[in-house]
């Protein structure tokens, strides 16, 4: 097995962190038909902790596995995990945005499966440390990798409250937006703000009681969904990503992608919609061939899951499933 990680020294992590994938028979079902080839190539662009990647190991003994993702501890967990597929599987350390450069690298010049999973993953809430979780008190760091780039606690010691409000409002759609922005800038002057315990207390304490009893979620939620974005420049990335992950699918290659706020399904919905679209101009009596669409949808809007998965496995219950099959090259 193929792995390109840094050579920082690593946390302890082990396979007691396996989750249960989300939407994982949705996925194979969706995936198969461009997996049945011979040599057929599967990118995971979020690799995680490997468990879908495992399921299509097993299901489709003919393919081999080129897995990304920014995370080094979910690298070596999953590393682990797929051990036994032995020279089937890659797996690359980088944002999911170098899916093109990871798929030449690993020689392989189209692929006829790719997998997006997007979001915070589940070893990155589980493990208290990393500080994306409101419920738990920890350093306020929120990188997905830990290698590189500022942390949540370094945004909310140097951003103005603009640029404070303007995050919350975008990437958390957070009406108290400019509240808690105000809150922060005020607590910071105070004492620095380390943890995510202390960021916790200060929105709770910027939120009217009428509103908390409202009933719309933890007052905490939003903001650090927007911190968490900014962060990891998420949807930046995102909207990079996908126009080079549609580019790398062979003809009959098939992309699913999975998101879990609306942001980013938003973003995967408009990209998707203009691949399959027609690019023939108003009032062209006959569509020519090269304005023909390249891709085609094989699922009816968002899918979403089935209440029995979203009991059994909570973490389903915000997602939102699109894919898309390539019907011919681009012009």
């Amino acid at each position: 097995m193929g792995i390109t990680t840094p050579d920082h020294a690593p946390r302890v992590m082990d396979l007691r962190h396996i989750h249960t994938p989300v939407l994982l028979d949705r996925c194979v079902e969706l995936l198969g038909p461009a997996l049945h080839r011979d040599g057929a190539v599967l990118v995971d662009a979020t690799e995680g902790m490997g468990g879908h990647s495992e399921a299509l190991l097993e299901r489709f003994g003919n393919i081999r596995l080129i897995g990304l993702d920014r995370d080094t501890d979910a690298l070596r967990i999953s590393r682990d995990r797929l051990a036994r597929f032995g020279d089937r599987v890659t797996l690359v350390h980088t944002v999911y945005d170098g899916i093109a450069d990871a798929v030449a690298s690993a020689g392989a010049p189209k692929v006829d499966g790719i997998l997006f999973d997007l979001g915070v993953s589940s070893l990155q809430l589980d493990e208290a440390g990393r500080g994306f979780a409101y419920s738990q008190d920890a350093p306020l760091d929120m990188r997905m990798d830990q290698t590189a780039g500022a942390t949540a606690a370094e945004i909310v010691a140097t951003y103005g409250e603009g640029d404070l409000r303007r995050i919350f409002e975008r990437y958390g759609e957070e009406k108290l937006a400019g509240r808690y922005a105000r809150a922060i800038i005020a607590a910071r002057a105070v004492s620095p703000i380390e943890r995510s315990g202390e960021l916790v207390d200060i929105l709770i304490a910027a939120t009217p009681v009428a509103v908390q009893r409202e009933g719309r979620g933890h007052p905490a939620k939003r903001v650090f969904q927007a911190l968490r974005i900014e962060v990891n420049s998420e949807l930046a990335v995102l909207e990079r990503a996908l126009p080079a992950a549609l580019g790398v699918l062979a003809i009959g290659g098939r992309i699913v992608v999975m998101s879990y706020q609306s942001l980013e399904d938003r973003l995967v919905k408009h990209v998707f919609a203009d691949a399959a679209a027609s690019t023939a101009p108003p009032r062209l009596p006959v569509e020519l061939p090269e304005h023909a669409p390249r891709f085609r949808l094989i699922t009816k809007g968002a899918e979403v899951a089935s209440d029995a998965e979203r009991a059994r496995n909570p973490r389903a219950t915000p997602v939102r499933l699109r894919g898309a099959e390539r019907v011919r090259e681009a012009p």
